[in-house]
């Protein structure tokens, strides 16, 4: 037995319930569920809306430890776009 509607994507964040705890947020003119969990000494913050596949891909393997060479022979090989 359901205590709870099950509500749709267009209803959800309408609803009385999940505007008064602000579990929706708009971002880039998308709605989308805000950042979970939240704590209050820790807040998290949404910096962007969705990126273009493979936009963030040389920052990312960067930020792990790959090289320039390493990259250009991942990208060559066809692994990487």
């Amino acid at each position: 037995m359901c205590f709870a509607p099950v509500l749709n994507f267009v209803d959800a964040p309408s609803h009385p319930a999940n505007v008064a705890r602000d579990t929706y947020i708009e971002v880039d003119g998308i709605t989308q569920p805000a950042p979970a969990p939240r704590f209050s000494r820790t807040p998290a913050s949404v910096q962007h809306g969705g990126h273009q596949p493979g936009q963030d891909t040389d920052t990312v393997l960067k930020a792990m430890g790959f090289a320039e060479q390493e990259i250009a022979g991942l990208r060559e090989a066809g692994a990487i776009h």
